[in-house]
């Protein structure tokens, strides 16, 4: 049995201002592409379907619309949890309907899927809270899914029914996992727990999760490690971390397979990918992965001269930069206007000012007896190392009109 992992979509995220949506649309049609070129039976997307708990409607539209593609039109079953990003109520909103599509929902962890047959298609042919197993006509063995969608600790814990509340969240799901697989997993199907979650390897290094990402580690009180899978899993599908992990054994991997875009200027130059597994039952787990080629590439740029920067602007046109010039000068409105018409991507533009940093160094004071305006300049400057401009700065003599007739 052939399944894709993917995760950490995030779709309707943008980058600073810019929006991701059309770079999103293409590589999601490329995940769909993929499934089909790789004859994937079943697909896994472990949360963070979208970047905020009330998306854009495009980004909901093109989310239905994925799924439903990458479901084949209800004949390859599509799991799909909610991450730290998600509002569970949203995940699971649509499931009684798309369940008929083949596509099943968790936003909550005690999410329950009842047994349901997708008409000439798969069965679900068990299921509890957390778990479902499905039967495809092609093969002889079931497909066991252990699903736990993110929640804080308080809501996961009170969703897998847990008396002692003092207890670590790692006993928690320690305890639950192994209770369904004990009751569930055999030898006789293929196991596989999917989560969103943050997880070590014991005694490994410490991941950093994404640069602008909701944390989810928060100290060390409560890890999760993986070894608190249970015994019975093949292969673990985790969301969350979005550069590729694999923090497993080999004989069972446990992986982070990635997010499909970078979405951070930390993650520039990292290869995003989807995971492909392949799973018998008694048998290892065989994985390869698959490289993602849609989305513009990010890129961390130094220059100490503008007409370097605006050459190299003007030869790589398909990326989104965060520009940093070092200069000894403070960029003029003409400097700024030459980099931003050379590129449509620019996203920070990030001056340096020798001078600056060398006043700063010698401890330059500040002259408290000019008028506020002067002040304002002077603040300006400091901050932003360029001059406040003309509209700035009748935007600045208007507040302190009004300012003033309010005092009067």
């Amino acid at each position: 049995m052939r399944i894709l992992h993917t995760a950490d979509w995030h779709l309707g995220k943008k980058l600073d201002f810019f929006s991701r949506l059309e770079e999103q649309k293409e590589v999601m049609a490329e995940i769909c592409q993929i499934a089909d070129q790789e004859n994937v039976d079943l697909v896994i997307v472990a949360g963070d379907l979208y970047d905020t708990f009330n998306p854009p409607v495009e980004a909901t539209e093109l989310l239905y619309k994925t799924l439903k593609k990458l479901s084949n039109n209800g004949k390859r079953p599509v799991i799909a949890l909610a991450g730290n990003h998600d509002s569970p109520d949203r995940i699971d909103s649509p499931d009684p309907l798309a369940r008929e599509c083949g596509i099943f929902f968790f936003g909550y962890p005690d999410m329950e899927i009842k047994p349901i047959t997708v008409e000439g298609a798969f069965d679900v042919i068990r299921a509890d809270k957390g778990f479902m197993e499905i039967k495809l006509p092609k093969y002889y063995y079931p497909a066991r899914i252990l699903v736990t969608p993110f929640a804080n600790e308080i809501r996961l814990k009170q969703f897998l029914g847990l008396e002692d509340k003092s207890a670590q969240l790692q006993e928690v799901l320690k305890e639950n996992w192994s209770s369904l697989a004990q009751q569930y997993c055999d030898s006789y199907g293929v196991n596989i727990l999917t989560s969103h979650l943050y997880m070590l390897k014991r005694g490994g290094e410490i991941l950093e999760e994404p640069e602008g990402e909701k944390p989810i580690k928060l100290g060390y009180a409560d890890l999760i490690y993986s070894d608190s899978i249970p015994s019975q899993i093949q292969y673990t599908a985790l969301g969350h971390l979005h550069r590729m992990h694999q923090i497993g054994h080999a004989d069972k991997p446990v992986v982070y397979p990635s997010s499909p875009l970078c979405y951070s200027f930390s993650e520039s130059g990292q290869e995003k990918q989807v995971v492909i597994v392949d799973l018998e039952p008694n048998q290892l787990a065989k994985t390869y992965t698959v490289p993602l080629k849609n989305g513009r590439p990010l890129f961390r740029k130094r220059f100490q001269l503008i007409d370097e920067a605006v050459q190299w602007l003007h030869e790589n046109p398909n990326c989104l930069v965060e520009l940093t010039i070092e200069s000894d000068n403070f960029l003029s409105a003409q400097d700024m206007k030459r980099l931003h018409g050379a590129h449509d991507g620019i996203i920070y533009i990030i001056p340096i000012v020798k001078k600056a940093l060398q006043e700063s160094v010698e401890g330059k004071q500040v002259n408290l007896d000019q008028d506020m305006k002067d002040l304002f300049k002077d603040y300006f400057k400091s901050k932003y190392g360029q001059e406040a401009n003309e509209e700035l700065m009748q935007l600045f003599d208007e507040v302190s009109a009004e300012r003033t007739e309010k005092e009067d």
